[in-house]
């Protein structure tokens, strides 16, 4: 489908301008007419155009920055500025290239006549379905500031829960990554030059310096086929994630995963719960909060289960039965739902458990952290020590012999 430039005048005598996707520039043209429009200039554009926004964009949009762009909107449409001044705002301080493009075409779809939500459904690379659903319930009630200040506070939790993770995360990988590099700097610049000042007494190393020089001589050779190997299977397992089959696969195998399997599960009940919650809040009835919250959920194994827990609802189950039975939530969470759904107060019970499990998650990754630092300390220092001790005993033992 061909992208056309238009041009064209209301019968008000404003005129507007933008792009539209047609098959062809008679259709287009017909369809502008029908609509009492003046075409002035319709004219067609290369189809690379269109792919402008997923070949130069630079990736996602951050949520800490899709945050701020939403503040920012609540802040204009709170001021009472008309909507294409507000969205002439929001392009000029986008700093994002492929946001502030999309944005362009927010503009003139809302210039066109759509209304925000049918033009933010057109970009779901930016917006997700679930908040799509936001703005057009906040269009719907005429009370789209409070709609955008209840998905603001959600925006922020999702940040601050997300930056713990990736906290607890990065922490242990810096340190591992910090003693690998020590480890492989006195293996392969520091113990050559210490054989090579040792000369003629290397034949007759302690069998511990002489093992540890083996391993080294017979890593560098293997080196080169080792680093071709682990970086074919990270790209196959990446390349194998990237399928939705190996999502699956993968996502399910994380939440079997002793430790960390446990923490997934709580994570992504924060998800689910914080996500629902704050879609029922809005009005949304059950059925279709589900199916929006499905969209927040990282993990892919649970978001297919919550298929399943929509057609159960559908067919008269309760939500807490319906995501029982796939026995990827705590049971406490379920229990609690129960209770929530029993007692008429769903969305302030999905609160709740949103809260209680992201108290219990800081709590876990507080102390995962805290055990992991000194451990991986230990280790290192003990790996770091054992290879310095290793490099030194010729010395010691030479120092022996002039001794005795």
């Amino acid at each position: 489908m061909a992208v056309f430039s238009y041009r064209v005048a209301r019968p008000d005598g404003s005129t507007m301008h933008g792009h539209v996707e047609g098959d062809n520039e008679s259709l287009v043209r017909a369809k502008f007419e029908s609509q009492g429009l003046l075409v002035f200039n319709l004219h067609s554009r290369k189809t690379a155009s269109v792919k402008t926004e997923s070949s130069w964009s630079w990736g996602k949009l951050p949520l800490e920055q899709f945050l701020v762009f939403n503040q920012e909107l609540m802040a204009l449409v709170k001021s009472g500025l008309p909507i294409l001044r507000i969205w002439d705002l929001l392009i000029e301080r986008a700093g994002h290239a492929g946001f502030q493009r999309t944005l362009r075409g927010v503009r003139d779809d809302i210039r066109g006549g759509a209304s925000s939500s049918e033009a933010l459904a057109k970009h779901p690379r930016y917006f997700p379905e679930l908040y799509v659903a936001t703005v057009k319930a906040g269009e719907q009630s005429g009370n789209l500031p409070e709609v955008l200040q209840r998905y603001v506070a959600y925006l922020k939790l999702m940040v601050g829960l997300r930056q713990k993770v990736q906290k607890a995360i990065s922490y242990p990988i810096v340190l591992i990554g910090i003693g690998l590099a020590v480890v492989g700097f006195l293996l392969t610049y520091v113990m050559p030059t210490f054989v090579s000042v040792y000369g003629e007494s290397a034949k007759t190393l302690p069998w511990s310096t002489q093992m540890l020089l083996d391993v080294i001589t017979h890593a560098e050779s293997r080196l080169l086929p080792a680093a071709a190997v682990l970086i074919g299977l990270m790209l196959g397992v990446h390349t194998y994630y990237a399928t939705s089959a190996g999502k699956l696969a993968i996502d399910r195998l994380v939440l079997k995963l002793p430790l960390v399997g446990q923490i997934a599960v709580k994570h992504n009940t924060v998800q689910l719960a914080r996500t629902l919650g704050t879609i029922l809040a809005g009005g949304t009835p059950l059925v279709d909060a589900l199916k929006g919250a499905r969209g927040a959920v990282s993990n892919k194994w649970i978001s297919q289960a919550m298929i399943r827990a929509v057609n159960e609802i559908r067919e008269g189950a309760t939500l807490a039965d319906a995501l029982d039975r796939p026995r990827v939530l705590p049971k406490l969470a379920i229990e609690m739902l129960s209770v929530g759904e029993e007692t008429g107060s769903l969305d302030s019970m999905l609160r709740d458990v949103a809260e209680f499990y992201e108290a219990d998650l800081d709590t876990r990754l507080t102390q995962l952290t805290t055990w992991i630092e000194p451990a991986l300390l230990l280790v290192m220092g003990v790996l770091v020590g054992g290879i310095v001790i290793v490099m030194y005993l010729p010395v010691f033992q030479m120092a022996g012999t002039v001794g005795g």
